[in-house]
């Protein structure tokens, strides 16, 4: 079961349709909107400061956000996949953004929407990144502007396929109760 725990006081809380799966951990404050998806042993820690996502968020398997105490907070928008092993600490992501794998994404960084951080990118704090861009390397860079094809083919695909996906345990759980 997932370890869902209250710090000072406060719980996570769950839009409509969220999948959280069975050895994922939330505690504190964290808000999720409605279809959402923690993966196998991710972690979100609203513990030091707050955690809020939109609608058809996926953090998938062993991807990491939190917080500094007192300092940033972690604000994920709409239709956003936080790829395996990322880490997302203290920043803004806006509503379509495809965060690869292991990703690092630091404090007070803004990513626009319409933008993929490629797997493995290390974005420094205080970085911008402009709508409609790729970053990627070590530090994060802008590679190039994102056509439509990656929009639909890569951002919304991983998304959508996300939101898929969480239906397969949802049906799973229907059709086979524990006993």
């Amino acid at each position: 079961m997932a370890v869902i725990l209250p710090v000072k006081g406060v719980l996570p809380t769950f839009g409509n349709n969220c999948f959280i799966a069975p050895n994922a951990t939330m505690v504190g404050d964290v808000i999720m909107g409605d279809d959402c998806s923690i993966w196998f042993n991710a972690v979100l820690r609203g513990d030091v400061n707050s955690i809020r996502m939109g609608n058809k968020v996926n953090v998938q398997d062993g991807a990491v956000i939190h917080c500094t105490y007192e300092k940033t907070k972690a604000i994920i928008g709409n239709n956003v996949s936080i790829g395996h092993n990322a880490i997302v600490h203290g920043c803004v992501i806006a509503d379509d953004v495809l965060i690869g794998m292991g990703a690092i994404v630091m404090d007070n960084v803004q990513v626009g929407s319409n933008c993929i951080i490629a797997a493995g990118a290390v974005v420094l704090e205080n970085t911008i990144i402009p709508a409609g861009t790729i970053f990627a390397g070590v530090p994060a860079k802008k590679v190039k502007e994102i056509g439509q094809d990656k929009i639909s083919g890569e951002i919304n695909r991983i998304a959508n396929n996300y939101l898929m996906y969480s239906g397969w345990f949802k049906e799973d759980a229907t059709n086979n109760p524990e006993p």
